[in-house]
């Protein structure tokens, strides 16, 4: 065989070889979903049930990795700095838009590190107060803190969360005075508001609805602009006289920046034809996680005015990161 002929064969093995490669289907290996908190509660619950039927749909396994710590930043630096082949997955809440300002310096570009995805839903938090307190809703809550001022706390699960910005946003909305009591964990800030040590908290519906049903809890408001389906009884902040008050907890999908847009879009339809799903439905319900399903354009427009807005609250409560 000649050189020649010898090289075009190379070439065209080679070639072949290639459109082989991109001709693969996507997925065509296991993906790892990272979620940046250790297993239990709400996220690593939405993100298990979303790779489940990811897994169920592709036929390969979609493997959550829960890597916790930093306030989030161990996990969302690891997809910043992973391959944009698609197959890094990272479950991004409220935290991804509020560390922004709360840390002096990331690891990361919030915006330009990241793909947008889909926003996967959307969940009210609960301010509940202690049973023991004359006071009902919000107005009861603005009128007490007025007339006895310096009496009325709320505990929090560390400085710069959700529940410390939201309280101070109210704080700042009403002009009343609380004191913010932080936790190192959820469970004992429930436990000394149950108790009357602590006067009110902000909460998931999961979180204080047990306690609320046991009558150990008292319900004012949701932090949500809307009311939510899963509590269609509770009035909202924003209708009980605030009507600017809005700060709802969330979590939606991302990807490395300079993933493909066809991996982008199809990880997106999927994900959007599965929160269809009755038994998806149903689950984040009982959550209380309103389905959102939003186009990658919209989503990352969402996160942008979600920087903007919890930007806001950490300067409002001068928050800095344990």
């Amino acid at each position: 065989m000649s050189k020649h002929k010898c090289v075009v064969i190379g070439l065209y093995v080679g070639l072949t070889g290639l459109s082989a490669h991109a001709a693969e289907p996507y997925p065509n290996r296991s993906i790892r979903f990272i979620v940046p908190y250790t297993p239990g509660a709400i996220n690593d619950f939405v993100a298990r049930l979303v790779a489940q039927k990811l897994t169920d749909l592709w036929g390969k396994s979609v493997v959550v990795d829960n890597r916790p710590g930093g306030g989030t930043l161990i996990g969302t630096d690891l997809v910043a700095k992973a391959s944009p082949d698609g197959y890094t997955l990272l479950l991004v809440p409220t935290a991804f838009a509020i560390n922004v300002s709360l840390y002096p310096k990331l690891p990361y570009d919030t915006v330009k590190d990241f793909t947008a995805v889909t926003q996967i839903g959307t969940g009210p938090y609960v301010m509940a107060c202690n049973m023991s307190l004359p006071i009902k809703n919000v107005k009861d809550l603005v009128a007490h803190a007025k007339a006895h001022p310096g009496t009325l706390s709320y505990a929090s699960t560390g400085s710069g969360g959700s529940a410390h910005l939201m309280g101070e946003m109210l704080k700042a909305m009403t002009g009343i005075d609380m004191a913010h009591i932080p936790y190192k964990g959820l469970t004992p800030g429930l436990t000394d508001v149950s108790s009357g040590q602590v006067s009110c908290t902000f909460g998931t519906l999961v979180a204080v609805g047990g306690l609320i049903k046991a009558g150990r809890l008292r319900a004012l408001a949701l932090t949500g602009s809307v009311r939510s389906k899963a509590a269609p009884d509770i009035p909202t902040i924003a209708e009980s006289g605030y009507p600017e008050y809005q700060a709802s907890g969330w979590w939606g999908v991302v990807l490395p920046a300079r993933a493909s847009l066809a991996i982008t879009e199809k990880i997106q339809k999927d994900i959007s034809d599965l929160l269809s799903e009755a038994e998806v439905k149903e689950k984040l319900a009982a959550q209380g996680v309103d389905i959102v399903g939003s186009r990658p354009a919209a989503f990352k427009q969402f996160i942008q005015e979600e920087i903007v807005r919890w930007a806001r609250a950490v300067k409002l409560s001068g928050a800095k990161p344990d």
